[in-house]
């Protein structure tokens, strides 16, 4: 398939969570607290695109020691990647206008029931410089401080991590999950880095 119609079937693709979540909303199905179920869904989808783009590279190697050919993923990463920041901002959009209602005097008062909120404020701000410099362009100006740059990706799923897990309050199933998926996307990174180094 051409590059460009996968990236037109990837970015529908990429969509249809928050078409489904707009079209349940319009229905009135999304349960007795619509503004929560709102917020916590499309922060579970920043989670998975998040997950998403950081599976690309061990996919590509996997397949790729298997002797198949697979480099139309990496081709792919900038999108999933920019779909992340695009549900991390849809995600505080939501909390800010259906949680808050605008209201920013409360937000202080939010920070001091809910400190897990710091930690969306920083992972967010770095999705958005590796947004604003996902270009080719950017990757040229910056060189070779664009790869240190966008390596943030691992502290942002770490913070990511750890702001679902001190949301639990009963059931720690889902944040034991996604904490297993980030713990195997970033080892098998360092494990790749330690066997460079030995290889020297």
């Amino acid at each position: 398939m051409p590059v460009f119609w996968r990236r037109a079937l990837i970015f529908i693709l990429c969509l249809m969570p928050l078409v489904w979540l707009t079209a349940q909303a319009l229905r009135q199905q999304l349960g007795a607290d619509p503004a929560k179920t709102l917020v916590l869904n499309t922060g579970h989808y920043t989670f998975y695109f998040l997950l998403l783009t950081l599976a690309v590279t061990p996919l590509r190697r996997l397949i790729k020691w298997r002797n198949f050919h697979c480099r139309w993923l990496q081709v792919h990463r900038r999108m999933l990647g920019l779909f992340t920041l695009f549900y991390a901002l849809v995600h505080m959009l939501a909390y800010l206008v259906f949680i808050l209602g605008l209201n920013f005097s409360l937000f202080g008062a939010e920070l001091v029931k809910r400190p897990y909120i710091l930690l969306t404020l920083p992972a967010v701000f770095l999705l958005i410089l590796l947004g604003i410099t996902s270009t080719h362009t950017m990757m040229r100006r910056l060189g070779k401080h664009w790869r240190r740059l966008h390596s943030s990706i691992y502290l942002i799923a770490v913070l990511a991590w750890i702001h679902v897990f001190l949301q639990v309050r009963s059931s720690y199933a889902d944040a034991t999950f996604f904490g297993i998926l980030v713990l195997l996307l970033l080892g098998v990174r360092v494990y790749w880095k330690l066997q460079s180094k030995t290889h020297r």
